[in-house]
């Protein structure tokens, strides 16, 4: 497993944790009142903070566990993680259009908030889930 494949498991990893705590803690607080009302902000930034600290750890783990692995990137290795920023790059598009229109509709802020950090974790899982594939199946030809 080359280095930047390492690299996609762990933000694929550290994303899915990540977002699954978070829900778990506002669906915790919900306490039989509107969706809406539960306090989410702490929640949010504790997680997309804690997610940026837990993935360079394991970045930092990974290279003690490893000094001698090879950090040089081959064409495959760019070619791969083009594709998958492309591929990932797509909802945050998407989260951005629809911020936007829940806006211009004057959705509550707790959705506004939730499908934007929604879409930046399916932008990272499904960007990440896209290089693994492609170092285990090969890059597709266009």
């Amino acid at each position: 497993m080359t280095h930047e494949e390492k690299r996609a498991w762990i933000m694929l990893v550290v994303s899915v944790v990540a977002y699954v705590s978070y829900a778990v803690v506002v669906l915790g607080r919900v306490d039989g009142g509107p969706l809406s009302a539960v306090p989410y902000a702490g929640a949010l930034l504790w997680t997309v903070g804690g997610a940026i600290v837990a993935n360079i750890a394991v970045e930092i783990a990974m290279g003690i566990a490893n000094p001698r692995a090879s950090r040089v990137k081959d064409v495959r290795d760019k070619e791969i993680g083009r594709i998958g920023e492309h591929v990932g790059q797509s909802f945050v598009v998407i989260g951005a259009v629809s911020a936007m229109l829940m806006a211009l509709a004057e959705w509550d802020w707790f959705w506004i908030a939730n499908v934007v950090y929604l879409c930046f974790v399916l932008s990272a899982v499904v960007g990440a889930l896209t290089k693994v594939i492609a170092y285990r199946k090969g890059v597709p030809q266009w």
